[in-house]
């Protein structure tokens, strides 16, 4: 398929600069799969349309504080240095502006001493392994102190409330980005879903910033994606597993949650433990355990767009996001929600 398959117009201005102050008053567009039905709701209403005995299943990943600023000790001048990766042993695989400046052995200074890296070596892609002088808790500790939640590049506008690129689930700390579509939930909603019935499982992706990375490739099918490290623990597959045998729907909270249980259900049977998987869903593939998709709408051209295109077909959801644009949605990480069912 052509990359040019999945573009669509979407004005400027429809892109979400800040959150609202309420999680669940997001908009919510339903699609019935089937049949290409569109309706217009709000967030809260989303139990309307889960049913007793469905299994909800979210991503408890936590955002790192992985944007650090600093000082090349060097010449005192300005460096960022955005976490990606842990290697092990005090070392990261970053990103770092301006590079050019950062060549190998440039000691960096952050948090006015409170924290240094030497630059080791630059990466195929173009970033930096960096050793710090800390590492285990003491370098998290620290991270937390003088570090900034990375938020995604079409995002202009200073988050005042850090904690509103965190899910109110988020536990498991090794994100570079949010699992947006869990954005939309609030306490008091996850216990009315499960009031009806519901049950709500939790496995862990970490989001890289692949997420972000644009599809240069013509053909889509020569994109290759970067790896991302999950876990789904034993109760977690067995829940999903007995949902599965019985006929009832798994209902997967976001992209980074059908990436996750679809690596580890290639067999038809999800498997636990924990893994990398560099799974690329666009339109062909076949789904063997998500039955319904809560998400967010996604960047033109994008292999989120591919992912919900490969799940509900792609003229449907073109179709879909062009309504979107109508009715004048929000769009992207601080945006409106999308359920396919």
């Amino acid at each position: 398929m052509r990359l040019e398959e999945f573009d669509y117009e979407l004005p400027p201005e429809l892109i979400a600069q800040t959150p609202l102050d309420r999680r669940d008053e997001s908009r919510l567009l339903v699609l019935e799969r089937r049949s290409g039905k569109i309706e217009h709701r709000v967030f809260h209403d989303l139990p309307a349309y889960l049913r007793p005995g469905d299994v909800l299943v979210l991503n408890d990943t936590r955002v790192l504080p992985a944007r650090l600023i600093g000082r090349r000790s060097r010449t005192g001048g300005k460096v960022e240095v955005l976490l990606l990766r842990e290697l092990g042993s005090g070392q990261w695989e970053t990103l770092v502006k301006p590079g050019r400046r950062c060549p190998e052995g440039e000691e960096l200074v952050f948090g006015g001493g409170k924290l240094t890296g030497r630059v080791l070596s630059r990466t195929q892609e173009g970033g930096r392994v960096i050793a710090f002088s800390l590492h285990g808790p003491k370098f998290l500790e620290t991270l937390n102190e003088i570090g900034k939640v990375p938020l995604p590049p079409y995002i202009h506008t200073e988050l005042k409330d850090q904690e509103r690129y965190q899910t109110v689930y988020a536990r498991h700390l090794g994100s570079a980005a949010a699992p947006t579509a869990g954005l939309h939930f609030t306490p008091e909603l996850l216990k009315s879903i499960e009031a009806r019935g519901i049950s709500i499982l939790y496995l862990t992706l970490h989001v890289g910033l692949g997420t972000f990375r644009p599809v240069r490739e013509e053909r889509i099918e020569d994109h290759r994606m970067h790896e991302e490290y999950y876990v789904v623990r034993p109760e977690v597959a067995e829940a999903v597993n007995a949902a599965k045998k019985e006929g009832r729907r798994v209902v997967a909270v976001g992209t980074t949650v059908v990436r996750t249980l679809e690596s580890a259900g290639r067999s038809g049977e999800v498997k636990a433990g924990a893994d990398w998987t560099d799974l690329f869903i666009y339109p062909g593939f076949e789904f063997r355990i998500v039955d319904a998709l809560v998400t967010n709408f996604h960047l033109p051209k994008s292999t989120l767009l591919m992912l919900v295109s490969a799940f509900a077909g792609r003229e449907k959801i073109l179709r879909a996001y062009q309504e979107a644009v109508k009715e004048r949605y929000r769009f992207f990480s601080f945006g409106d929600a999308m359920l396919i069912i």
